[in-house]
C-alpha cells in the first residue's frame, strides 16, 4: 500500500519542537497527495496546520500498543521520534534504564541506586536467552558468556559513552557477573582478585569532573581468561590515553585522581607522617579546581578500601607505601615555588616542599633545583647550558610531574597484571572494554582528537559488525539478500591516520627543533582545505580546524597539539632521576627497551581489514603514534571476537535522577551509533514476527475459510497476500516473516479497526436489547394504564341501581347453586375415597400379616442359628484358651526351673560367702579379745601408776608440814634475821602447792575420762561380740537348710532320674500312636467316601424333587383347562378356595419336608465339621504334646546337671501323659461313634426320600380328583343365572391376582431352595479341602514322628532380645554392606521404614550389651563415616540423599527412643522400655548425627531445587494454563544466533509431576511426614520466589491477562497440597507474595480508592515491588490502559510509612531452617528380620 494511505484521520504523526526536539500531533483529516498542508490537533489541543512536502512527510507515530518495547527494532515505525519517545516512556515512566536497540544494549545513567543488581539478579539472568528477559547489563554479559562457552570462541563487550554516562559502573557490573557466574563452580579467589583491580585503576585513574563525579580519564581493556571448564583462571589490563595534564591542572569545579585526595585524608595517621601530608587545600595540584570535596564521598574510608585491594592482590605493605611515596612527592613538587631572576631567568628557593620532594625520592636538592630553571644543549661541539625563563621552568615542573605519575599509573597496571597472571593455558576469554565516547566541548584539544579518532575506528568496526549480523539473519531464513546502504566512515579515518594524514603531519612537526601549532595548522590547511570534504577551516579563526566526524562536526584548537604529542621532559632530570636512591624511581626512569605488550602474544588472528602502519620508527615514540599503535592492537582484538555492545547515555547534565533531557539524549543517540542501527534495519525489514505470533495476534483479521486450513504457515501467507497487496513490503523465511517499516503498524491499524467495529456491533445489539425491553416495558405499563382507565370510565357510565339489584340477587342464586352442586361432589367424593380406603388398609393389613409371619419364621431361624454358631464359636475359643493356658503353663515351669536352678546358684555363692563373712569375722572376734586384755592390762597399770603417785604425794605433804613445824619452833629464834627470806619462802611454798593440787587434779581427771573411754569401749565390744555369736548362729542355721536341701535336692534329682527313663519307655510307644494315627486315616478316608456319595445323592434327589414338583403343579395348564365360566362355578361353592387351601397346605407339607431335610443336612454337616476340627485339634495337641515332652526332657538333663530341683514338674509330667492316654482313648471311641453315627444317618436318609416319593404321588392324586371335579362342576355353572357371571368375573380376577401371588413366592421359595443347595455344595467343597490339609499336617506329623528318637524336635517360638552380634573384624562388612553397597529401590527396603537404621541400631544394642567403650565408638564412629561417605559419592542423587535422610532421622530417633531418658520414653511400650542402653550415654553421637542429617537435607534441598528450577519460569509463568486467554503479546525480538531456545517446553504439568516425583520418592524412603511437609514448603518458596522474580525482570509478562494465568497455575498447586494432604505444611502461605503479584497485575488502577486497596492487600510484597510491578505493567491491547505516573506516585506516597527490605528479589537461596521431629519408632526390636538380599549373614540374632 502507499505510504500517504496511512495519513489517515486518528493517525498521529511526529512534527520538529524547539524544546522537546519532537512533538506528537493527531491528523484531524485525511492526507491526499494534493494537499500542501496538513490539518493536526496538538496535545494539547490546539489546531495546527501543518505544510508539508509530499516527498518528505511527517514521520508516523507508532501505535501505544507498541510503545514502550524492549528492543528499539522491534517498533513498526524506526525513525528518531519513536526511538525517543520509546526510551522516554521506559525511562521516565516505567523506570527502566535498559533498552535493547538490535544487538545494542541502551544504558540510560538514572542517577540513583537501584536495587537490580544484587546475587539475586545474576542468578536470575544466569542460563537465559537473551530477550526472554528484561534488557539489562547482565543479559549481554550472560549472553557473551554463553557463546563463549558454546562456541569456544572469544568475545568482547564494547562499553562506550560519554563522561557521566556510567559507563565504568557498566563495565563493573559486567565484570561482576563474570566473577560471580564462575564463582558459582569454583572455590579459587581468582575471581575477587579481579573485583579488586576495579577500585585501584579508578583511584588512580578516575577524577571529578564538571560531568562526573566518578569520571574515567583513561580507556581500558580488561581480558578476563576462561580455562576449558569456563572458569575465571585470571585477566590483563590495558590502558589507552591516561589524561596526564589533570595532574597538573584542573578546571573549575573539577578534582585531581582520587588517589590524592584519599592519601591528603589519611595523612594524620600515624603511617602517613613521614609523608608529611596535609589537606588537600595545602596543595597546588589538589586545589586549583576549587572543590577538594565530593558530595557523599568520604575520601578516608575510601583510602581503606584501597589498601584493602592493594592487599587483596597480594601487594605487601612496602610496596603500598612505595606507590604513597610517589603520589606524596608528587604534591609537593607541585608546591615548588620558582622565582624569576629578570626576564630570562628563574630560580628555586631555599624550599621545604622541594625538600621533601628530595627526599621522599632520594635526589640531591641542589641538582634538582638547578635543572628545574636550566637545560642542558647538546651539539656536535660543544654542550651549552640555558637557562629557564619561569614560565619554561614551571613547564619543566609540571612536566616532570606528569612523567611521574604516568610512569607510576603503567607501573601499577603492570602489578595488577603480574597479580592476576595464571600459570595454566587460557582457554578463551571475554574482554570488557570501557573506552571514553564520541566528546565535544566548548575548547576540544589533543586529548579529544585522539579520543574522537577511536570512536571512529570502534564505529567502523560496529557497522561492518551489524552489517554482518543482518546478512546472516537474512540467509538463514532463505531472504534475498540486497545491498544496503550504510555510512561507511573509513574517509575520516583516512585523513587521521592515512600517509601524509594529520598524526603523520603532526608527527613530522614534532620531530622538528622549531616545530610549531602554527606551522603544524597552516600545513593542514595547505594539504586538506576544498581538498577533503570532511576537513574544513573556520571562518573566524586561524588557530583551529574542523573535522566532520560520523556523529558531528568538532572543531580542534591547534595550541598544545606538538608538546601534549611530544610529552617531553628535559634529560637532565630525567638524569637525576635515574640516579635516584629510591628504587622505584630509579626503575621508571631505566633505559630499557619498550617491551612488547602481553596482550598482543595471545592475538594470533589478523584482522580483516589492512591497518596503515607507520613507516618511520621515530614516530613510535609520540603520543600519537603510540596511541594508533595500542588502538590497532584493540582492533585486532576487537575483530577477532565476537563483539557485544554497550552504549551508555547521560539522560541529563544536572545529574537528576529520572530526568529525560530530550536535546542531550538526541546527540548522544547520534554520536554513539544507536540511530545508525536503526536506519540500517529500517532499511530492510526491521520487524521479524515468527508464524505462531502473526497468527495468534491477527486471527481476528482471517476468514473463515483461512482458518479451516490446518498449515497455519499458508494462513499466515494467504492472509498477508489479502491484506498487503504490495509483495515487497513483507518476506516469508523459514521460521519469520520479515516486514518493512510501518507494516506492523498497518496490520494493527487494520487489527484496531476490525475489533473496534466488532464492539460497535456489540455495542449495538446491546443497547438495542436494553432499548426495547425498556419500550416493551414502557408500553406494557401503559396498556395497564389504559385498560383500568377505560374500565373505570365504562362502569360509571353503565351502572345503575337496578342493574346493581339484578347483579346482586344472580350473585346469591349463584352462590347456593354451587354450594349444592360443590356438596354433592364432595359426598360422592367422601364415599368413593372410604371404599378405596378399606379395601387398601385390608390388602396392606393382610400383607402386613403374612410379612410378619415370614419375619417371625425368620426370626426363630435366625435364633437357632445364631445360638449353634455361638455355642460352636464358644468351644473354639475354650480350645483355643485351653491350648494357649497349657503352653503358658509349660513356659511359667519352665520359667520356674530356670528361677530355682538360680536361686540354687545364688544361695551356693551365698554359702561360701557367708563362711567367708564368718571366716573373717572370728578373726576380727580374735583381733578384738586380744585388744580387750591389752586394755585391761592397760587400765590396771594406770590405776598402780596412780595409787603409787598419791602415795608419794600425801609423803611429800607429810614431809612438808614437818618441815613447818620446825620452821615454826624455829621462827621465834630467828625471827628478827630472816623475816624478809621467811616471807619469801612463805610466797615460794604458796606457789608450789597450788601447783601441785592442780597437777593432781589434771592427773584425776584424765583418769576418769580415761576410764569413761575405757568402759565405752568395753561395751561397744561386747555388743559386737553379741552380734557375731547372733550371725554365727543364723550361719549355723543357713548351713544346716542347705544342706537338708542338696540331700532334697539329691533325692528328687534320683527321683527325676527314675521319669525320665519311664518317659523314654512311654517315648517307645510312638509307634504304637503312628499305627493308630494310620487307622485313623483310613477310617478318614472312608468317612470322606461316605460324605462325598450322600452329597451326590443328595444333590440328584433335590433336583428330581423340583423337576417334579414344578412339573407336577402347572398353573398355566390349569388355567388353559379352565374357562371362565368354570371358575364362576367353582367360585360359587367355593371348591376353588378349598382346592387352593389344599395346595397351599402341600406346599407347606413340602417346604417343612425340604427344610427337616436341610436341617439334617446341616447338622450332619456340622458333626463332620466338628469332627474334622477336633481330629485337627487333637492331631495338633499331640504334636504339642510330644515336642513338650522333648523340651521337659532336654530342660531336666540340664536342670540334673545344675542341681536344681525339678521335682515341681513331676506331676506335671504324669498329668500330661495321663492326658495323653486319655486323648488317644477318647479319638478311638469317637471315631467308633462317628462311623455309627454315618451309618444310621445314611439309612435315615434313604428312609426319608422313600417317604417323600411316596407323598409326591398321593398329591398327585389329590390334584388329578380336583381337576375332576372342576370338568364336572363347569357343566353344572352353565346352567346357572348368567347374571352373577359379572361378579364371578370381578372375583376370579382377584383370584388369579392371588394365584399368580402365590406362583411368583413359590418360583422364588425354589429359587431360594436351590441357591440354598447350592451353597451347601460350597460348604462341603470348603469342608473338603480342609479335610486334605489335615491330613497333609497328619502326613508331615508322621514324618517327623518317625526320626530317630535321640533327634529333638525344636522347642516353641524362641524369644529375641532386639540385639544383633557381630564380630569386630565383621565391622567393616557391615558397613560396607549395609550403607555403602545398599540401594534405595530395592523391594525389600521398602517394607519396613528407616529399616538398615534399625538394623544398626540393633548392633549398637549388642556393643552396649558388651559393655566396650571401643567396640561401641569404633561402631558409631564408622557408621557415621559411612553415612557421609555415601552421601558425598551420591550428591546430585535425589533418591539416595532421600533414602539416607530417612535413615539418619530413624537412627537418630532410636539412640533417642532408648536412650532411658525420661522425656524419650514417654511413648515406649514396657517391652521398648527393656530394650534401653544400659551402660553408656550417646548423646554426643546424637548431635553429630544431628550435623549431619542437617547437611544431609540441605544437599537434598539443593538437589530438589536444581532440579525443578529449569521448570518453574516455563510452567508457572510462560505456559499459559487459560487456553484461549494469551497473557503475551508478541514483540518481534530479534534474538541472538546463539540465544534460541533448544529446550523442551515446560508446562504446569510438569511442575506438578516434578512435585509429585519428589513427595512420593519421600514416602517410599520412609521421611518422616513432618521432614516432609518442610521439604515441601521449601519447594513452594523457590517457585514462588523464582516465579515472581522473572516477573520482576520481564516487562512483558506484567499483563492483566498473565496475572489471571498465575492465579491459575496458583490454584493448580493449592489443589496439589489437598490432593497429598499438605495443607499443614505452610506451603501455601509462602505463595503469597506470587499471589498478591497477580492480583496487582488485575485489578484496577485508576482511583484513589484503588491505591488505598493495593496499599492495604499487598502486605506480602515490599514498596519497592509493588512500584516494579506498577511501572512494568503492559498492556496487550489497545483497549487495556497503562498506569499512569501519577497513580504510581499516590501508591508510593501510601507506601512511604512501612519500613521493608529495600531489595526487589527474593532471595531464592533462602532456607528455613529446619528442625528433626522426635518420632518414636513403632517397630519391636525383637520382631525385625534382616532380609537375606542384604547380605548380612554374619549377623545374629539374640
Amino acid at each position: 500500500m502507499a505510504v500517504a494511505e496511512l495519513y489517515t484521520q486518528y493517525n498521529r504523526v511526529w512534527i520538529p519542537d524547539p524544546e522537546e526536539v519532537w512533538k506528537s500531533a493527531e491528523i484531524v483529516k485525511n492526507y491526499s497527495v494534493c494537499d500542501k498542508v496538513l490539518q493536526l490537533l496538538l496535545e494539547d489541543g490546539t489546531e495546527l496546520d501543518y505544510p508539508i512536502d509530499p516527498e518528505s512527510l511527517p514521520p508516523l507515530r507508532n501505535p501505544d500498543i507498541l510503545v514502550g518495547e524492549n528492543d528499539l527494532t522491534a517498533l513498526s515505525y524506526l525513525h528518531e521520534p519513536a526511538v525517543l519517545h520509546n526510551l522516554k516512556i521506559r525511562f521516565a515512566e516505567s523506570k527502566l534504564i535498559y533498552t535493547y536497540s538490535g544487538i545494542i544494549l541502551v544504558a540510560m545513567n538514572p542517577y540513583k541506586q537501584l536495587p537490580i543488581y544484587g546475587d539475586a539478579i545474576i542468578h536470575a539472568y544466569s542460563g537465559q536467552n537473551m530477550g526472554d528477559m528484561d534488557p539489562h547489563i547482565f543479559a549481554v554479559a550472560e549472553e557473551a558468556y554463553k557463546q563463549m562457552a558454546r562456541n569456544n570462541k572469544n568475545q568482547s563487550i564494547i562499553v562506550s559513552g560519554e563522561s557521566g554516562a556510567g559507563k565504568t559502573v557498566s563495565a563493573r557490573y559486567a565484570m561482576r557477573y563474570f566473577a560471580t557466574v564462575s564463582k558459582l563452580s569454583s572455590n579459587s579467589r581468582v575471581e575477587e582478585k579481579v573485583l579488586a583491580s576495579n577500585p585501584i585503576t579508578e583511584a588512580v585513574g578516575n577524577a571529578k569532573t564538571t560531568r562526573n563525579d566518578n569520571s574515567s580519564r583513561f580507556g581500558k581493556y580488561t581480558e578476563i581468561s576462561f580455562d576449558e571448564r569456563n572458569q575465571i583462571i585470571g585477566a590483563n589490563m590495558r590502558t589507552y590515553l591516561l589524561e596526564k595534564s589533570r595532574v597538573v591542572f584542573q578546571s573549575e569545579n573539577e578534582r585531581n585522581y582520587h588517589i590524592f585526595y584519599q592519601l591528603c585524608a589519611s595523612s594524620q595517621q600515624a603511617e602517613f607522617k613521614h609523608l608529611k601530608l596535609g589537606s588537600a587545600e595545602e596543595f597546588n595540584y589538589t586545589r586549583m579546581g576549587g572543590s577538594t570535596i565530593i558530595e557523599g564521598v568520604n575520601d578516608r574510608a575510601d583510602m581503606v578500601e584501597t589498601q584493602k585491594t592493594f592487599t587483596l592482590l597480594g601487594f605487601k605493605e612496602d610496596f603500598q607505601m612505595d606507590v604513597f611515596k610517589i603520589l606524596a612527592a608528587i604534591l609537593h613538587l607541585g608546591n615548588v615555588q620558582i622565582t624569576a631572576l629578570g626576564s630570562e631567568r628563574s630560580t628555586v628557593s631555599d624550599d621545604r616542599h622541594l625538600k621533601v620532594f628530595c627526599e621522599l625520592l632520594g635526589l640531591e636538592s641542589g641538582k634538582v633545583a638547578q635543572w628545574l630553571c636550566n637545560r642542558k644543549i647538546v651539539t656536535t661541539s660543544e654542550t651549552v647550558v640555558k637557562p629557564m625563563t619561569k614560565p619554561q621552568a614551571v613547564t619543566a615542573r609540571d612536566a616532570l610531574a606528569k612523567k611521574i605519575y604516568a610512569h607510576l599509573f603503567d607501573f601499577i597496571v603492570e602489578r595488577i597484571n603480574q597479580a592476576l597472571q595464571f600459570s595454566g593455558k587460557q582457554h578463551t576469554f571475554i574482554g570488557v572494554l570501557d573506552i571514553y565516547g564520541f566528546e565535544t566541548f566548548d575548547v576540544n584539544s589533543f586529548e579529544q582528537f585522539c579520543i574522537n579518532y577511536a570512536n571512529e575506528k570502534l564505529q567502523q568496526q560496529f557497522n561492518l559488525h551489524v552489517f554482518k549480523l543482518e546478512q546472516e539473519e537474512y540467509m538463514k531464513e532463505d531472504i534475498p539478500w540486497t545491498l544496503i546502504d550504510f555510512y561507511d566512515n573509513q574517509p575520516v579515518i583516512d585523513l587521521i591516520e592515512a600517509k601524509m594524514g594529520i598524526l603523520e603531519l603532526l608527527d613530522e612537526e614534532c620531530l622538528l627543533p622549531h616545530g610549531t601549532d602554527e606551522n603544524w595548522l597552516q600545513k593542514l590547511y595547505n594539504n586538506f582545505v576544498n581538498k577533503n570534504s570532511l576537513f574544513e577551516k573556520p571562518r573566524m579563526s586561524n588557530t583551529s580546524f574542523i573535522i566532520q566526524h560520523f556523529a558531528d562536526k568538532v572543531e580542534y584548537k591547534c595550541e598544545g597539539f606538538l608538546e601534549k604529542n611530544r610529552d617531553t621532559i628535559y634529560d637532565m632530570l630525567v638524569e637525576i632521576l635515574r640516579t635516584s636512591k629510591f628504587h622505584l624511581c630509579a626503575k621508571f626512569f631505566q633505559e630499557n627497551p619498550v617491551p612488547s605488550s602481553p596482550f598482543g602474544s595471545a592475538i594470533t588472528i589478523k584482522s580483516a581489514k589492512q591497518v596503515i602502519k607507520p613507516n618511520n620508527k621515530q614516530f613510535r615514540t609520540t603520543v600519537g603514534s603510540k596511541f594508533r599503535s595500542s588502538l590497532s592492537l584493540l582492533m585486532e582484538t576487537l575483530n577477532a571476537t565476537t563483539p557485544h555492545y554497550v552504549r551508555c547515555i547521560k539522560p541529563n547534565d544536572e545529574k537528576l535522577p529520572f530526568e529525560f533531557d530530550s536535546k542531550r539524549i538526541v546527540q548522544q543517540l547520534r554520536a554513539c551509533g544507536v540511530l545508525e542501527t536503526i536506519r540500517i534495519s529500517s532499511q530492510s525489514y526491521p520487524s521479524r514476527w515468527t508464524y505462531i505470533e502473526f497468527y495468534s495476534r491477527y486471527g481476528v483479521l482471517m476468514t473463515k475459510q483461512e482458518l479451516s486450513f490446518s498449515d497455519k504457515k499458508e494462513v499466515c501467507k494467504v492472509v498477508l497476500h489479502r491484506l498487503i497487496q504490495d509483495s515487497n513490503q513483507y518476506q516469508f523465511g523459514k521460521t519469520k516473516i520479515f516486514f518493512r517499516a510501518g507494516q506492523v503498524a498497518y496490520l494493527e491499524k487494520l487489527r484496531l479497526d476490525k475489533l473496534r467495529q466488532g464492539s460497535v456491533v456489540i455495542q449495538k445489539h446491546i443497547r438495542g436489547w436494553l432499548q426495547r425491553k425498556k419500550f416493551l416495558r414502557e408500553r406494557q405499563a401503559a396498556l395497564i394504564i389504559q385498560r383500568y382507565f377505560r374500565g373505570q370510565q365504562t362502569v360509571r357510565r353503565a351502572v345503575t341501581a337496578a342493574a346493581l339489584k339484578e347483579a346482586w340477587a344472580a350473585i346469591i342464586i349463584q352462590k347456593y347453586c354451587r354450594g349444592y352442586l360443590v356438596r354433592n361432589l364432595y359426598q360422592l367424593i367422601c364415599v368413593a375415597s372410604i371404599t378405596i380406603q378399606a379395601y387398601t388398609r385390608g390388602f396392606l393389613a393382610r400383607r402386613r400379616y403374612r410379612k410378619m409371619l415370614e419375619e417371625h419364621k425368620a426370626v426363630i431361624l435366625q435364633k437357632y442359628a445364631r445360638a449353634w454358631l455361638a455355642r460352636r464359636r464358644f468351644q473354639n475359643i475354650r480350645r483355643f484358651v485351653l491350648n494357649i493356658q497349657l503352653t503358658y503353663r509349660v513356659q511359667r515351669l519352665q520359667k520356674k526351673l530356670e528361677d530355682q536352678s538360680k536361686e540354687n546358684h545364688g544361695l551356693v555363692e551365698k554359702l561360701t560367702s557367708l563362711a567367708a563373712v564368718r571366716a573373717g569375722d572370728m578373726d576380727k572376734i580374735q583381733k578384738l579379745e586380744l585388744e580387750l586384755e591389752r586394755a585391761t592390762a592397760h587400765r590396771n597399770n594406770y590405776e598402780e601408776k596412780g595409787k603409787r603417785y598419791k602415795a608419794t604425794v600425801e609423803e611429800k605433804l607429810a614431809k612438808l608440814q614437818k618441815q613447818n613445824s620446825e620452821l615454826e619452833t624455829q621462827k621465834e629464834q630467828i625471827q628478827q634475821k630472816l623475816q624478809e627470806q621467811t616471807e619469801e619462802l612463805k610466797g615460794k611454798m604458796d606457789d608450789l602447792t597450788k601447783q601441785l593440787f592442780d597437777d593432781v587434779q589434771k592427773e584425776q581427771q584424765q583418769r576418769i575420762l580415761l576410764e569413761k573411754s575405757f568402759e565405752l569401749k568395753i561395751q561397744d565390744y561386747e555388743k559386737q561380740i553379741c552380734s557375731l555369736k547372733e550371725e554365727t548362729k543364723a550361719l549355723k542355721d543357713e548351713k544346716m537348710q542347705l544342706q537338708r536341701q542338696v540331700e532334697e535336692d539329691r533325692i528328687t534329682s534320683d527321683g527325676l532320674k527314675g521319669e525320665v527313663a519311664r518317659l523314654s519307655k512311654q517315648a517307645k510307644t510312638i509307634s504304637e500312636f503312628e499305627k493308630e494315627i494310620e487307622l485313623l486315616q483310613t477310617q478318614k478316608i472312608d468317612v470322606e467316601k461316605h460324605v462325598q456319595y450322600q452329597k451326590r445323592e443328595m444333590r440328584e434327589k433335590m433336583s428330581e424333587i423340583t423337576r417334579q414338583l414344578l412339573e407336577s403343579y402347572d398353573i398355566k395348564d390349569v388355567r388353559s383347562r379352565l374357562s371362565v365360566e368354570d371358575l364362576e362355578h367353582l367360585n360359587e361353592d367355593g371348591e376353588l378356595w378349598f382346592a387352593y387351601e389344599g395346595l397351599k397346605k402341600a406346599t407347606r407339607v413340602l417346604e417343612s419336608h425340604f427344610q427337616s431335610q436341610k436341617d439334617g443336612y446341616e447338622k450332619e454337616i456340622e458333626a463332620l465339621n466338628f469332627k474334622v476340627v477336633h481330629l485337627s485339634q487333637e492331631i495338633n495337641h499331640l504334636q504339642k504334646l510330644f515336642r513338650e515332652e522333648n523340651d521337659i526332657n532336654e530342660s531336666i538333663r540340664h536342670e540334673v546337671t545344675r542341681l536344681t530341683s525339678e521335682n515341681m514338674m513331676i506331676p506335671d509330667f504324669k498329668q500330661q501323659i495321663s492326658e495323653l492316654e486319655k486323648q488317644k482313648q477318647d479319638l478311638e471311641i469317637r471315631l467308633n461313634e462317628q462311623a455309627e453315627n454315618m451309618k444310621g444317618k445314611l439309612e435315615e436318609l434313604s428312609n426319608q426320600w422313600n417317604r417323600n416319593r411316596e407323598e409326591e404321588g398321593t398329591q398327585r392324586k389329590t390334584t388329578e380328583g380336583h381337576n375332576e371335579m372342576c370338568t364336572k362342576e363347569k357343566e353344572e355353572l352353565i346352567l346357572k343365572n348368567p347374571e352373577m357371571q359379572e361378579e364371578a368375573s370381578e372375583h376370579l380376577k382377584k383370584q388369579f391376582e392371588t394365584e399368580s401371588e402365590v406362583e411368583s413366592s413359590f418360583r422364588q421359595e425354589a429359587s431360594r431352595l436351590a441357591m440354598e443347595n447350592r451353597d451347601l455344595e460350597e460348604e462341603l467343597d470348603m469342608k473338603d479341602r480342609v479335610i486334605k490339609k489335615l491330613q497333609d499336617q497328619v502326613k508331615s506329623l508322621t514324618k517327623t514322628i518317625e526320626k530317630d528318637d535321640d533327634v529333638q524336635l525344636p522347642s516353641g517360638p524362641r524369644e529375641y532380645l532386639g540385639m544383633l552380634e557381630y564380630k569386630r573384624e565383621d565391622e567393616a562388612k557391615l558397613i560396607q554392606n549395609l550403607i555403602l553397597d545398599l540401594k534405595p529401590r530395592g523391594v525389600v527396603v521398602n517394607m519396613i521404614p528407616g529399616l538398615p537404621a534399625h538394623i544398626l541400631f540393633m548392633c549398637v544394642r549388642y556393643a552396649d550389651s558388651l559393655n566396650d567403650a571401643n567396640v561401641l565408638k569404633s561402631l558409631m564412629n564408622s557408621t557415621i563415616s559411612g553415612i557421609k561417605q555415601v552421601v558425598k559419592e551420591h550428591l546430585e542423587d535425589f533418591e539416595m540423599l532421600s533414602f539416607w535422610l530417612s535413615n539418619t532421622c530413624h537412627f537418630l530417633n532410636c539412640l533417642k527412643q532408648y536412650s532411658g531418658e525420661e522425656e524419650f520414653m514417654k511413648h515406649n511400650s514396657p517391652h521398648q522400655n527393656k530394650n534401653c542402653l544400659n551402660n553408656f550415654d550417646l548423646s554426643e553421637y546424637r548431635q553429630i548425627l544431628s550435623d549431619v542429617a542437617i547437611r544431609i537435607y540441605h544437599q537434598f534441598i539443593t538437589v530438589m531445587e536444581n532440579s525443578i528450577q529449569p521448570i518453574i519460569v516455563p510452567g508457572m509463568l510462560e505456559y499459559e494454563s487459560l487456553q484461549g486467554i494469551s497473557g503475551l503479546k508478541p514483540t518481534g525480538f530479534r534474538k541472538r544466533s546463539s540465544s534460541i531456545d533448544d529446550t523442551d517446553a515446560y508446562t504446569m504439568t510438569s511442575v506438578l509431576q516434578q512435585l509429585s516425583y519428589f513427595y512420593s520418592t519421600m514416602c517410599q524412603s520412609g521421611l518422616d511426614p513432618e521432614l516432609v511437609r518442610q521439604a515441601v514448603k521449601q519447594l513452594f518458596f523457590l517457585i514462588g520466589a523464582v516465579t515472581l522474580n522473572s516477573l520482576f525482570l520481564r516487562k512483558d509478562m506484567c499483563s492483566c491477562r498473565k496475572g489471571m494465568q498465575i492465579r491459575c497455575n496458583i490454584s493448580y498447586l493449592e489443589e496439589w497440597l489437598k490432593d497429598k494432604n499438605l495443607q499443614k505444611s505452610l506451603a501455601k502461605e509462602t505463595l503469597e507474595p506470587l499471589s498478591q503479584a497477580a492480583w496487582l497485575l488485575q485489578v484496577k488502577k485508576t482511583t484513589d480508592s484503588d491505591a488505598k486497596e493495593i496499599y492495604e492487600r499487598c502486605t506480602s510484597l515490599s514498596a519497592v515491588q509493588i512500584i516494579k510491578i506498577l511501572n512494568s505493567y503492559t498492556p496487550i491491547d489497545d483497549f487495556e490502559k497503562r498506569v499512569t505516573p501519577s497513580f504510581v506516585r499516590k501508591v508510593q506516597a501510601l507506601l512511604n510509612s512501612r519500613e521493608d527490605s529495600s531489595q526487589l528479589m527474593l532471595d531464592t537461596k533462602y532456607l528455613f531452617q529446619v528442625t528433626f521431629p522426635f518420632t518414636p519408632s513403632p517397630h519391636a526390636l525383637e520382631m525385625i528380620q534382616i532380609p537375606s538380599s542384604f547380605k548380612l549373614g554374619f549377623l545374629n540374632r539374640l
